[in-house]
C-alpha cells in the first residue's frame, strides 16, 4: 500500500500571527482585538495572546486610549529589506523617476503575490491633487492595469482561480463577466499594455505595461495612475507609449534581450 504524502508541519499560532498581520490595510489602519477575531475567526482569548507577542516584538503598537493596534516598525523595517534586495526594485527605480518625469503622474512597481498585486515601489508626481496609492498596497489583479497585465502574461490556471475566487465588483466599471476578461487580457497580450479606468476606484486612471526578467518571462508591472480628469483619454496613446517604453527600459536593466525571444 503505497504511503500518503505527508503534508508540512506548520504551527497554528505563526499561521494566525502572519494571518493577523496581512490583514491591515490602508483603509483599516488599526484593529481592536474583539474586530481582528470576528474577521479571523479566531477566540478573543487567543488574539490578546498573540497581540501581546506581535507588540512585545514591535510589530504592533496598542494605542492606551482607543486599545487598538497598528502595525509597528519592525513591519516596516522587514519591509526595507525585502525591497532593497530585489533586484526589480534597483533596477526600475530610475525608470520610474522617469516615466514620472514624462508623463506627470505617480508611477508604480507591481509584483504578483497569490492572486492579488502589490506595489513595491513608488515615484509621487509633483501634482496637489494625488492619488492615495502606497508601497505594500494589496489589489485585486482583476481590476488594475498592473494586475490585468501580470495576469494576462500569467498561467491559465492562475487567471482561472482568480475567477473561482470571485469578480467582485468595486464599482461599476469592474469586470465581474469572466468571458470579458478572457477577452481582455487577450487584447492586452496583443497591444503590450492595459489600462483601467474607475474599475477599482471611481475617479482614477491607470495604465501598466510587462516587465521581463533575463528568461523573458513578465515578473513585473510598471504603471502610471492619476485622477481621469487629467488622464484624459485622447491622452492615452502618449501615455501608454510612454508606459511601454518604460517597461522594455526595466526588462533590458534585467538582462531582456527581444532579439532571443
Amino acid at each position: 500500500m503505497p504511503k500518503k504524502k505527508s503534508e508540512p508541519q506548520t504551527l497554528s499560532s505563526v499561521k494566525n500571527a502572519l494571518r493577523i498581520l496581512k490583514s491591515y490595510s490602508t483603509f483599516e489602519p488599526a484593529k481592536k482585538v474583539s474586530e481582528l477575531a470576528e474577521s479571523l475567526g479566531l477566540a478573543k482569548s487567543t488574539v490578546s495572546r498573540l497581540m501581546a507577542t506581535l507588540a512585545s516584538e514591535g510589530f504592533v503598537i496598542k494605542d492606551p486610549k482607543t486599545n487598538a493596534y497598528r502595525l509597528g516598525i519592525s513591519v516596516l523595517t522587514l519591509g526595507g529589506i525585502v525591497t532593497n534586495n530585489l533586484e526589480i526594485h534597483k533596477e526600475a527605480a530610475p525608470v520610474l523617476y522617469k516615466l514620472v518625469n514624462d508623463t506627470g503622474e505617480t508611477a508604480h512597481l507591481a509584483i504578483m503575490d497569490g492572486l492579488d498585486t502589490i506595489y513595491i515601489h513608488k515615484e509621487e508626481c509633483q501634482h496637489p491633487v494625488r492619488i492615495l496609492t502606497h508601497v505594500g498596497r494589496r489589489n485585486p489583479s482583476y481590476c488594475t492595469s498592473s494586475g490585468k497585465v501580470l495576469l494576462a502574461f500569467s498561467e491559465e490556471h492562475i487567471v482561472e482561480d482568480v475567477i473561482q475566487n470571485g469578480l467582485i465588483p468595486y464599482t461599476e466599471n469592474t469586470i465581474t463577466d469572466p468571458k470579458r476578461l478572457w477577452e481582455e487580457l487577450s487584447i492586452i497580450r496583443e497591444q503590450g499594455y492595459a489600462d483601467s479606468t474607475e474599475e477599482l476606484t471611481e475617479g482614477t486612471k491607470s495604465v501598466a505595461a510587462p516587465i521581463r526578467d533575463y528568461t523573458g518571462k513578465v515578473v513585473s508591472a510598471v504603471n502610471v495612475v492619476g485622477p481621469i480628469q487629467r488622464m484624459k483619454e485622447h491622452k492615452l496613446p502618449h501615455i501608454a507609449k510612454k508606459v511601454m517604453e518604460a517597461g522594455k527600459d526595466a526588462s533590458a536593466r534585467l538582462g531582456y534581450d527581444a532579439r532571443y525571444f
